[in-house]
């Protein structure tokens, strides 16, 4: 009788641990930057927070440094059913392409005037509209929370100093026709060139130029290549997490209120730390050689790009993209 009861509980644990198992989940989570990087250590910490408050059951796998490919490769993926990645962090005009027109607000030049200005808008009611698109589109993929990493400028391989040094060079752009038109406006040539690719495209002199943030021009050491940024702050760099909804689904309703109690947290940290981890990219950029131009007149800028905003705000919603301005403090 013992030895039975023993069996009996030996078969009990067995399956028990099985269940624990069957209930289990590891989530590919796709990132372009370095996992040093902001983005990198928001992921991290997502991450972090996934693992606590789903009791362990969730795992989340960072995939950084672009291991898995580019945005636009990853995304096209995940909304074709690829299956391979499950979260990824985008910049905002990557769902533009899969019918998402809304979110392309966010990547208007000279739309948000400070940090401030853009998280005003993330905790708005229109903030998460613009983040849910995803499901109102039916495109398979939705947003989590949202992120950002500063303010974007031109950087280059030789010094430009003020806005007529960008007539005629070759300035690398991500597949939005936002930032293409931008470049065009200034008098510079758009270039299209995967991100995983730009250092040598700067190092070899296929482009003379690119735009990023701060703390990813010095993440990926773009300044070793091209020392001089000129802070013209052209556009937030906003973006977003977002998962497939087949990812979404293999979860419990308890590992589901872990997702989304992670992610208002790791936009939590976001937020929190990504003015000093500019600041500090900002002086260590200095120290290894980087040169930056202050921009102390944006008015010619802004006029150069006018005519962007006007033919680039999407039909219908003229008064969303009034709204955003309007949460200026």
């Amino acid at each position: 009788m013992k030895k039975f009861l023993a069996i009996l509980l030996s078969a009990v644990l067995v399956l028990g641990a099985t269940a624990a198992l069957a209930d289990s989940v590891t989530l590919v989570y796709a990132e372009v930057n370095p996992i040093t990087s902001l983005m990198g250590q928001t992921a991290v910490y997502f991450a972090e927070k996934v693992a606590e408050y789903s009791g362990g059951s969730v795992t989340i796998d960072i995939q950084a440094g672009g291991a898995i490919g580019n945005e636009a490769d990853v995304v096209d993926g995940m909304v074709g059913g690829a299956g391979m990645v499950d979260l990824c962090r985008i910049s905002n005009f990557t769902l533009n392409a899969y019918g998402c027109t809304q979110i392309q607000l966010l990547s208007m030049p000279y739309t948000f005037t400070g940090r401030e200005h853009f998280w005003t808008f993330a905790a708005s009611d229109l903030g998460k509209e613009i983040l849910d698109d995803g499901n109102a589109k039916n495109i398979g993929v939705f947003g989590l929370f949202y992120v950002e990493e500063g303010f974007r400028s031109f950087f280059f391989k030789d010094p430009v100093e003020d806005i007529t040094g960008m007539a005629g060079k070759k300035i690398r752009v991500a597949p939005d026709p936002i930032m293409t038109g931008v470049v065009t406006g200034l008098g510079a040539n758009p270039t299209s060139v995967s991100f995983t690719e730009l250092y040598q495209a700067l190092n070899t002199g296929v482009v003379d130029g690119a735009e990023q943030p701060i703390a990813n021009f010095y993440s990926n050491r773009f300044h070793e290549v091209a020392p001089y940024m000129i802070l013209d702050q052209h556009t937030l760099g906003c973006g977003s997490v977002i998962i497939t909804n087949v990812a979404w689904d293999k979860l419990t309703q308890e590992q589901q209120d872990a997702i989304m109690k992670a992610s208002a947290d790791a936009s939590d940290f976001n937020k929190n730390l990504s003015a000093s981890y500019e600041a500090e990219a900002k002086d260590k950029l200095i120290a290894e050689g980087a040169v930056f131009y202050d921009v102390t007149d944006l008015a010619p800028w802004q006029a150069a790009v006018a005519e962007v905003i006007a033919t680039s705000v999407p039909a219908g919603y003229e008064d969303d993209y009034q709204a955003i301005l309007a949460m200026a403090p």
